[in-house]
């Protein structure tokens, strides 16, 4: 068992990348106009001013400065707009409606910013346009005008909606499509201005809505912040189901935890069969074979690629030769361990999901929770409820995967739009509309932490590879993936990072971001503490986040809890 992850090569298209981010954008679109604000004259006047089709503004508010905080950071005064487009009456008898809150700041900056949600949606959350890892700013600090939103559905429906075909598909991309126009009309109207400029951006399913936007929505915005995009959320869904089956024979007999959304339930304790200790093993083993590939032995591994071809997995971590102890893999776990690492296949043989790259954050917690726990009780739900047509129960450990596959594509004369064609990226695999979007001026930032558990940041690579492939493409896209990093945040990483402000002087100066710095958030943080961050860290570690395929590389002396030790080459 060798070189478990995906073995994509960086190709040509990588090569321009790299020649992007050493000496600039030379090969970039030419620099979008810049934003102009515009102050907020009045917001109450709203509620009954405004009119667009199918929407219902429910209230606006003033809302003073220093009534809401980020990270304990006041937010300016703005003005807080509810409503609702496309009520209507289900098929299943209940009442659906988009959902939603714009955030207007009175010192507006001229730029619109669309935040995507996570998870399944179902509810309205603040519309601050938080950015990943605790940030201690968002859109809305930086003077955005922001909208944020259910995607169709409440709370209370977040598994029934999936038998409502038309909440799939608000879901899957009609609510952005139907949010985005009534927004910038709104934005109009109390501003007296369109916005100039307009981007979307979210982390996990709401990376999968800004990279979904890309490619139906690509006149829409000028900016897409795509993080760790579960573009492909119903294949990954079925791989945790899949990789939970190829857990659940080296789990404890009759081992169970609970279970995370019902009480007094249990689900069997697959953590028993990668304990924590195992997991640390495997980390150790990462950073004794890669760590020192970017020139400084630091707990993180900053050369990804370089790593997946250096570790072997059979040698680099030792066999248990008897009982398991914390301190070996036996060899049905490593058997294990090369099956899900390296693309999760049905029992047929079908491939289901991208390869993961094996990084140190797989000792982390929220690793575990993804893996072991979600698997069990929010991917089955999903995949069975939302993904499947016709929609059904699924038993995880019990689930024939193959049958499964082929419900998600599959169409009926009640669910017209499969779940892989409503959930992903039109054209995903070979994706020219990035070439439009380049054309036009628009630029695309992604990023993904190395140890995500759900969605693979080898999937991610692989896209942003053929998209760097499309004439005109590679010049609009940049890629940081960010070492030890879990799920959008959390694992041994440094992960607090503003990827908008740089977004946003790459579409509106020309200035193509090459290195972003990053901070770890130890105990002090305003933004939150990770817990996972080794006791052996500064508390504010900080690196750069360098674009892909460029490295972070100690530049061989000055402390290695700085960035400013290191260089991306």
């Amino acid at each position: 068992m060798t070189n478990i992850p995906g073995k994509l090569t960086f190709g040509a298209a990588s090569m321009v990348l790299l020649s992007a981010c050493a000496h600039g954008p030379a090969n970039d679109a030419p620099a979008l106009a810049a934003a102009r604000g515009a102050t907020l004259q009045q917001c109450e006047i709203l509620a009954s001013r405004f009119s667009a089709a199918n929407t219902v503004i429910e209230s606006a508010v003033s809302v003073g400065a220093g009534e809401l905080k980020q990270a304990g950071q006041p937010i300016a005064a703005h003005c807080l707009v509810m409503g609702q487009m496309h009520a209507r009456q289900g098929t299943d008898g209940q009442t659906y409606a988009i959902g939603f809150e714009m955030r207007l700041p009175k010192d507006w900056a001229g730029r619109f910013y669309y935040q995507a949600n996570g998870g399944l949606d179902g509810s309205v959350k603040t519309a601050d346009g938080a950015l990943p890892g605790g940030q201690l700013t968002g859109a809305l600090k930086q003077g955005f005008a922001v909208i944020s939103s259910d995607a169709g559905h409440t709370g209370k429906q977040t598994v029934p909606f999936g038998a409502e075909p038309q909440a799939r598909l608000d879901y899957g991309y009609q609510a952005v499509a139907k949010l985005t126009p009534m927004a910038k009309a709104l934005i109009a109207s109390a501003y007296g201005k369109a916005p100039d400029r307009s981007y979307i951006g979210g982390c996990s399913n709401g990376g999968r809505h800004a990279m979904v936007a890309a490619s139906r929505l690509t006149d829409a915005y000028d900016g897409y912040l795509v993080g760790a995009p579960g573009y492909q959320l119903p294949l990954a869904a079925l791989a945790q189901i899949r990789s939970a089956q190829i857990w659940a024979p080296l789990a404890m007999p009759g081992a169970t935890v609970p279970h995370p959304m019902v009480p007094n339930v249990k689900l069997p304790d697959l953590g028993s069969a990668f304990t924590s200790a195992e997991r640390t093993t495997l980390s150790q083993a990462l950073l004794t074979r890669c760590d020192a590939l970017d020139g400084a032995k630091d707990g993180l591994i900053h050369d990804v690629q370089a790593c997946q071809r250096s570790f072997k997995l059979d040698t680099d971590v030792a066999t248990c030769e008897g009982a398991r102890n914390g301190q070996c893999l036996t060899a049905d776990q490593k058997l294990a361990i090369g099956q899900i690492f390296g693309g999760v296949h049905t029992p047929a043989g079908k491939r289901i999901y991208s390869p993961f790259p094996l990084d140190a954050g797989v000792s982390g917690d929220n690793w575990a929770t993804w893996k072991f726990v979600n698997a069990l009780a929010l991917d089955p739900l999903a995949a069975g409820a939302v993904f499947s047509a016709p929609p059904g129960r699924v038993d995880p450990v019990k689930d024939d995967t193959d049958a499964r596959l082929a419900l998600f594509s599959a169409t009926t004369d009640v669910y017209k739009e499969s779940a892989l064609a409503l959930m992903t990226p039109p054209g995903h695999e070979n994706p020219a509309y990035m070439g439009a979007l380049a054309q036009r001026g628009g630029k695309l930032i992604a990023f993904h932490g190395v140890s995500d558990p759900i969605f693979s940041a080898e999937d991610t690579r692989a896209w942003v590879e053929r998209a760097g492939q499309i004439p005109g493409a590679s010049g609009a896209i940049r890629y940081f993936p960010v070492p030890g990093m879990n799920h959008c945040s959390g694992g041994p990483a440094t992960d607090q990072f503003d990827l908008l402000g740089p977004l946003v002087k790459w579409v509106e100066e020309g200035v193509a971001p090459q290195a972003v710095l990053a901070t770890a958030r130890g105990a002090a943080n305003a933004g939150g503490a990770n817990e996972a961050l080794p006791a052996n860290w500064s508390a504010n570690r900080t690196r750069p986040l360098c674009a892909y395929p460029t490295v972070a590389t100690y530049n061989g002396q000055g402390s290695i809890e700085s960035a400013s030790s290191f260089t991306c080459r």
